[in-house]
């Protein structure tokens, strides 16, 4: 599985030119200027609030307790392959948004709705596959987008404030339900204030750290490179070990290739495909390169990485050791808030899956049932659930990278087009500064 997600990367980024490389700066002003915004193009929401929806769903655990035991399992070299699954998993995001915008339909309220299963239905002509994406992503939301989140947050709620795993169902139900009975507007709307919040409160705690112990950055780096092709941070130097765990904790955290991400996209105002595939391209961007490599870095420079604890308690504890007190409460507090917001995005998901297998009805039913299942993962012990979650979220990845590949093709006219396009809008904006001029 692992193989096929980041060969399917390699593939996409090889044909399409190493798009990643020229045109992200130009993606991360689509994503983040103001005046970039497509107000008047078909859709539901803006390119920012498409992008917040998927990232909400993206920055999870994974950020912190997914890095912490791809570190703590693989050494810091896992670090360096998380990287290289993060480069080549920009060019599968890109693609899977650019067919995720050109084969949307409207629905019976008017609303967009896309991903994997439409494209492969409508492109690939395999309504069955299509409908198997949708069966798995619909069950997947229920445990990796929701209980593993939610038990998350209640087991750093009980464990830095004390507080009852009960108390925080009833609450952390309450805020679900206000936010996705409203759609995809009120879920586009909390995420665009919550994301950006709870992304620059962690990654500035991390820099904190980082500045004030810049004397241990670059052997920290030096580690990680050195370790990502010798392996000897790990027991016995298995250098197989370090990339399996770096290239399989990128994959969770960004999920480039599951084909969830493009089920926000397809749900943006844009006037074109590959100007909304760009906007989500950078979404793998920010959650590893600069998100996850904050995690990534601060363990390494720690060292604590060798000792018996792992997961979100290993970066608590390295954070704890270069802030004392105040470490484990950014820690802590992120985590709450990048599990709730991956509730809030995975909700989308699941619930356009569940609209695909049954109809528009049943949204409501679905929306109820996610309310109570955010509740009951605040109060299990969720082994078994997180297993049946990663199966099926690796199960949703097949389908996708079948669409992916079959509609090769397809991307790649589109991107032409696209770059077409945007080479008017240039000479355009020479020629008005020009006659300006």
């Amino acid at each position: 599985m692992l193989a096929l997600l980041v060969g399917t990367g390699i593939f996409l980024t090889l044909r399409l030119g190493f798009l990643q490389v020229r045109t992200l700066p130009y993606a991360l002003k689509l994503a983040f200027s103001p005046n970039k915004q497509d107000h008047k193009s078909e859709g539901d929401i803006s390119h920012f609030h498409a992008l917040m929806t998927a990232l909400a769903a993206t920055i999870g655990t994974g950020n912190i307790a997914g890095v912490a035991t791809a570190v703590f399992t693989g050494g810091p070299g896992a670090v360096f392959w998380m990287w290289v699954t993060a480069f080549f998993g920009m060019a599968t995001k890109y693609s899977e948004a650019i067919l995720a915008v050109k084969y949307r339909i409207v629905d019976e309220k008017g609303e967009m709705a896309g991903g994997p299963m439409y494209y492969i239905e409508r492109g690939l002509k395999m309504k069955w596959l299509g409908w198997l994406f949708a069966f798995f992503g619909a069950f997947a939301s229920f445990g990796i987008g929701n209980m593993t989140q939610t038990n998350s947050v209640a087991l750093a709620m009980n464990g830095t404030f004390g507080v009852s795993p009960i108390i925080t169902g009833i609450i952390l139900a309450i805020l679900t339900g206000a936010v996705i009975l409203g759609g995809i507007q009120s879920i586009g709307r909390v995420t665009g204030l919550v994301v950006p919040f709870m992304a620059i409160f962690y990654v500035l705690g991390g820099l904190a750290i980082i500045a004030m112990n810049l004397d241990k950055l670059v052997p920290a780096v030096s580690l990680i490179l050195n370790d990502a092709f010798s392996g000897q941070a790990v027991a016995g130097g298995a250098l197989g070990t370090v990339i399996r765990y770096g290239v399989a904790r990128g994959v969770f955290s960004n999920e480039a290739g599951l084909g969830s991400a493009p089920i926000a996209a397809a749900a943006a105002k844009t006037d074109h495909p590959g100007r909304q595939a760009l906007v989500s391209m950078t979404g793998t961007f920010l959650d590893t390169i600069i998100v996850c490599s904050i995690t990534g870095i601060v363990l390494t420079m720690s060292g604590l990485y060798s000792g018996e604890v792992s997961g979100a308690e290993l970066t608590i504890a390295a954070f704890d050791s270069f802030l004392p007190g105040m470490g484990k409460y950014i820690v802590s507090i992120g985590l709450i808030f990048f599990a709730y917001s991956t509730v809030l995005g995975w909700s989308y998901y699941g619930e356009k899956c569940f609209q695909y297998i049954f109809s528009r009805k049943a949204v409501k039913y679905y929306r109820y049932a996610f309310v109570v299942a955010a509740f009951v993962g605040c109060t299990l012990e969720l082994d078994l659930v997180w297993n049946i979650a990663d199966t099926l979220n690796g199960a949703m990845a097949i389908p996708n990278l079948i669409g992916l590949l079959g509609l090769s093709g397809v991307i790649a006219a589109e991107t032409k087009d696209f770059m077409a396009l945007r080479a008017r809008e240039l000479e355009a904006e020479r020629f008005g500064k020009d006659l300006g001029a």
